[in-house]
């Protein structure tokens, strides 16, 4: 399965869905973490002969109960481990994760994880289609895997050019090729997916930008503002 992540400029990219094994390995990597700073500052306290319980609970304990709430939190859905193996949470629509969401996933990972030693995790994750844990099935989130898309510039020939071509909107020349792949991607959306929402988001924003006012239809005034862009970049 694959998730429609949107990014900033409101397009929507593909990201399959983390597989079990990518997490496992994550959440070891985070765990290696952990276990080296437990023993840092074990050895820390032991050094200093620090015997204050309070302090040894704020300054371990926390961190260690905390760990992941506070990565993903500050992290954009990230732990180290996650970050080293390229996924992240998100929610089911795409859109980025909140903080009440990161505190329910990390509330249930209590359960799950601590109480159950991460079986009834693993099993949720994969049974379900949508790679989701308890934690993820509450706060309707999932873990995608960060691939590269492929890279599309205004240099390809996405749209044919036609002979003696006459530029309709002479103000896109004012976009940059980084513009012009958003518009291809939001395009390519709609043709796989039959998502409209980024093909209007980028439509009302080059409209605005622009000041160009016209009656063509979405989908037709962006091929339209690719052929032009590719018309008057190639002079």
């Amino acid at each position: 399965m694959q998730i429609h992540v949107r990014t900033t400029q409101n397009v929507f990219i593909h990201h399959p869905v983390a597989s079990l094994g990518d997490r496992i390995v994550a959440y070891l990597i985070d765990l290696v973490i952990l276990v080296v700073f437990l023993i840092v500052m074990l050895a820390l306290y032991i050094n200093l002969k620090m015997q204050i319980t309070w302090v040894w609970i704020v300054t371990v304990g926390a961190p260690l109960l905390l760990y992941h709430l506070i990565f993903e939190i500050f992290m954009n859905g990230q732990s180290p481990g996650k970050r080293l193996m390229n996924i992240k949470v998100v929610r089911l629509d795409g859109t980025s994760a909140t903080v009440g969401d990161y505190i329910l996933r990390w509330l249930f990972a209590l359960v799950e994880i601590q109480l159950f030693s991460g079986l009834i995790a693993v099993l949720c994750i994969a049974i379900g289609e949508k790679g989701q844990r308890l934690g993820d099935l509450v706060a309707g989130t999932t873990v995608v895997k960060l691939v590269e898309q492929s890279k599309v510039t205004a240099s390809e020939i996405f749209v044919p050019q036609e002979v003696g071509y006459t530029t309709v909107f002479p103000q896109v020349v004012q976009l940059t090729e980084n513009d012009i792949e958003l518009v291809q991607r939001a395009l390519e959306v709609n043709r796989e997916s039959g998502n409209t929402k980024p093909v209007m988001a980028i439509t009302e924003k080059i409209k605005s930008l622009m000041g160009i006012q016209t009656d063509l239809p979405p989908v037709k005034f962006l091929y339209t503002v690719i052929k032009d862009f590719q018309h008057m970049t190639s002079k």
